[in-house]
């Protein structure tokens, strides 16, 4: 699952002042709560509202300081208007109760990875990592994941965890821990930038089923109540992306104009926009982009269940697959 560097908190940047599209009035004021410190997941945003997009739609969006509290439960208790959720956040809030729906695929595959470092001879394939220790962040999604991925390749899915949080990358390239969890697109990147040679296994290359790995998301409530305003969001962020996806350079310099006192390497930030551009996460090879698949979302659903991860409100583990098909719309993608 996504699980960018931790940053200190900054002040996120606030849009200008915007003219009304015809379509309004006036302005309409949208808040979008992040998942994490800014990183180039989020570059559609910033860029939609530096290039006026937003502006154009009618908007005025709001990119709230980052805080401890997750974008889910910010949006689902109507603090935030849109949030940047996790697709394992999705699930099991959804599950349990949450009003969360999610609305555009930021990208179009996992950007996740199991990493271990490229010296280890000794790793050669899932199977290998029977009994070796894990670098970890506390979840149990984790356990699953990785005990799954084992099992898939003939192993018995037995390992040791040290939760470490960020600190698990810093563990891995001193030795502390065999392996961890990474983005590629960021922690891998920077990584290949800094010369720690690593190798890595693809979660979808051992059982697990391809993911969109974050959305942005509302919930059913907002939706119901502002289509429109829905429509034109999602809409000019989609904007913001393409634009970011054809202009990577306009579009980084963009995203560390808007947050100058964190993003202060643009080689790095560059490289990791490189990254998503080039894996085809942000648009894929067939021009899909902000599209949910719903092939994913149910093999994820699945995949979810029969590991004993989605619980209902009581905390109940989910025995049956939920309408799942309610976590998602692509209508406002399709507008």
């Amino acid at each position: 699952m996504t699980m960018p560097t931790r940053r200190q908190i900054i002040a996120a940047a606030l849009a200008a002042p915007f003219v009304p599209s015809i379509a309004f009035a006036q302005s309409k004021t949208v808040t979008v709560a992040l998942d994490w410190t800014p990183n180039t997941n989020h570059i559609g945003l910033y860029v939609a509202q530096a290039k006026g997009f937003y502006d154009q739609a009618g908007l005025k969006v709001q990119i709230l300081p980052y805080s401890d509290t997750s974008a889910g439960t910010l949006v689902a208790n109507h603090v935030a208007d849109f949030g940047i959720l996790g697709v394992l956040g999705l699930f099991t809030q959804r599950t349990a109760g949450a009003d969360l729906v999610a609305t555009y695929a930021l990208v179009q595959t996992e950007t996740g990875r199991l990493v271990f470092n490229a010296d280890r001879s000794d790793i050669k394939r899932p199977r290998d990592l029977d009994g070796l220790t894990y670098g970890g962040f506390g979840s149990d999604w984790e356990t699953a994941l990785i005990a799954s991925m084992i099992r898939h390749d003939g192993g018995e899915g037995k390992f040791e965890t040290v939760t470490l949080g960020t600190s698990a990358y810093e563990a891995l390239a001193n030795g502390a821990v065999d392996f961890t969890l990474e983005v590629y697109t960021w922690e891998g990147v920077k990584a290949a930038l800094e010369g720690v040679a690593q190798r890595a296994f693809r979660y979808a290359d051992f059982g697990v089923p391809d993911q969109h790995t974050n959305f942005i998301g509302s919930s059913q409530a907002y939706l119901d109540a502002n289509t429109e305003t829905a429509a034109a969001f999602i809409a000019a962020t989609r904007r913001g992306y393409e634009f970011a996806v054809e202009n990577p350079d306009d579009a980084a310099d963009i995203l560390i104009a808007a947050n100058s006192e964190v993003l202060t390497d643009r080689a790095f930030i560059r490289a990791s926009l490189q990254a998503l551009v080039d894996g085809n996460y942000f648009k894929s090879a067939e021009g899909a982009i902000g599209t949910i698949d719903p092939a994913k979302m149910k093999a994820t659903a699945e995949y979810l269940v029969a590991a004993g991860i989605l619980r209902d409100k009581d905390g109940v583990p989910l025995a049956d697959l939920p309408d799942f098909s309610a976590y998602y719309t692509n209508k406002f993608v399709a507008q």
